[in-house]
């Protein structure tokens, strides 16, 4: 059967690619799942590729970008959203994330994940990486809502390793621990990976080590590279956690994952936050090893964990991709939102308009996340024969006025920047993924956002009123 083709035309069309080119007028002709041409809009309607019972889309004032890649996402969490306001990441960890989800049960991660993915999907999300998918969420819960939903993703399966209660973070999910471990990983990864069309990779992930035996996590690291995966981990997110690396192991962040093999030249490796460093150890060795950071702004500044030395980071050669981490430390899984947040955060504490560009943190949240995931020949960038992975911005609204296509040329309003400070999700028109339209006129193509709404209501109810977790938050309600 011939590829259906699909031409969507007349737009401002910003690929990333190596030239950094940005098409006026532009089209992108889809073969497939696949991106069969990209240029003028009058050229590419005369391509031989274009079909009379192709399908033409205008796209007349509206700007197309590249699938945005979240580095570091919960899927797990979009139902824990306003539950921990306002405390520093351990007490948000201890007192109600890790309880809330130590009572998963059943169906529950399934629903968590097609909240999650629905809202990533609506404001422009085509890929991401599953930081840490827990035992009670389900690896199976996970990868029935990626299949269904049709994104792509990377499942990080969480390998625990018993830690030591010195620091006192008590973990209610340990006493599923014998379910996450390396073989249980290594397990989904032979069942899963590839999966859902192409769409699916299987990772491991593990957590901040705090007291637990340094040769634990060497056999995370050695497993990975035995079995080809990748491996996400969170490091050196809170203050604290700088301290227990030099009390606990006598090193820094960065020196602990080396001597662990958690990375290496050899490995695929996306190091989440990096807020907490010894910058004059850490910074040559991420750029020595090839390791990703996930800089997370929103969550970091919103839990009071610090703000990661981006700008140092860029400027050693060190590859930065951006997260929007889960619902409940950063209260959306908007990427656009997270650009604007990634630029302003560093601009105002470094007091240098100039200290991440729009189009830096562009190319973070596409090109460079697709490299973090080893992915950056199929997707990450507008490019002949990569991935049909794009997403459809419509800047109609007055928070984006006057933006104005035709007038670019003649010093008009950048549209790189109006993509990044003036825009959010609500803005994405639509989104296709692997040549397959997921959102158009704004809502999902597949399912109704109003019952994934509701039976998100529904489960955590059920799983407050089980783990007896409950908002701090005192208001004066009438």
């Amino acid at each position: 059967m011939a590829a259906v083709r699909t031409l969507f035309s007349n737009a401002t069309i910003i690929t990333v690619d190596d030239d950094k080119a940005i098409w006026l007028d532009g089209a992108i002709l889809v073969d497939g799942n696949r991106i069969g041409a990209i240029g003028k809009t009058e050229t590419l309607l005369h391509h031989p590729l274009l079909q009379p019972d192709s399908t033409i889309i205008d796209c007349q004032g509206k700007i197309i970008i590249p699938g945005l890649i979240n580095t570091h996402a919960h899927l797990g969490q979009s139902i824990l959203r306003g539950l921990a306001e306002d405390v520093p990441l351990h007490t948000w960890l201890c007192d109600a994330i890790w309880p809330l989800e130590a009572n998963y049960e059943d169906n529950d991660g399934y629903i968590a994940s097609k909240a999650t993915i629905a809202e990533m999907l609506k404001s422009g999300t085509t890929c991401f990486l599953e930081a840490l998918l827990t035992y009670r969420s389900g690896f199976e819960n996970a990868a029935r809502a990626v299949d269904e939903m049709g994104i792509r993703g990377c499942l990080g399966k969480l390998v625990k390793v018993e830690e030591s209660n010195k620091f006192g973070l008590s973990d209610p999910r340990d006493r599923d621990i014998s379910n996450m471990s390396i073989e249980a990983a290594v397990t989904a990864h032979g069942k899963f990976h590839g999966s859902c069309s192409g769409r699916l990779h299987v990772w491991m992930a593990a957590g901040t080590p705090r007291g637990t035996a340094e040769s634990a996590h060497k056999a995370i690291g050695d497993a990975c590279s035995e079995h080809g995966m990748g491996l996400t981990m969170h490091c050196a997110e809170a203050p604290k956690d700088l301290v227990i690396y030099r009390e606990s192991y006598g090193c820094s962040p960065v020196e602990f994952c080396q001597r662990t093999n958690l990375i290496g030249k050899d490995k695929k490796t996306v190091l989440a936050h990096m807020v907490n460093l010894d910058l004059g150890k850490d910074l040559p060795l991420l750029r020595e090893t090839g390791a990703t950071v996930a800089h997370n702004a929103s969550s970091n500044c919103k839990l009071g964990s610090g703000i990661a030395a981006v700008p140092e980071m860029l400027q050693e050669g060190i590859n930065v991709s951006l997260g929007t981490d889960g619902a409940p430390c950063a209260n959306t899984y908007d990427m656009i939102q997270e650009m604007r947040v990634s630029a302003l955060v560093h601009k105002g504490s470094r007091q240098d308009a100039a200290a991440i560009t729009a189009e830096q943190v562009l190319t973070m949240a596409t090109i460079n996340g697709a490299k973090a995931l080893g992915l950056e020949n199929e997707i990450g960038s507008l490019e002949v024969g990569k991935k049909a992975d794009f997403v459809v911005i419509d800047p109609v609204g007055l928070h984006c006025s006057p933006f104005d296509p035709s007038q670019v040329l003649d010093g008009g309003i950048d549209p790189i920047t109006t993509v990044v400070f003036s825009c959010s999700g609500a803005d994405v028109d639509k989104v296709i993924v692997d040549g397959k339209v997921l959102v158009d006129d704004r809502k999902l193509v597949r399912y109704d956002e109003t019952q994934i709404a509701q039976e998100a209501r529904q489960t955590i109810r059920r799983i407050r009123n089980k783990s007896d977790i409950r908002t701090k938050i005192k208001r004066n309600y009438c």
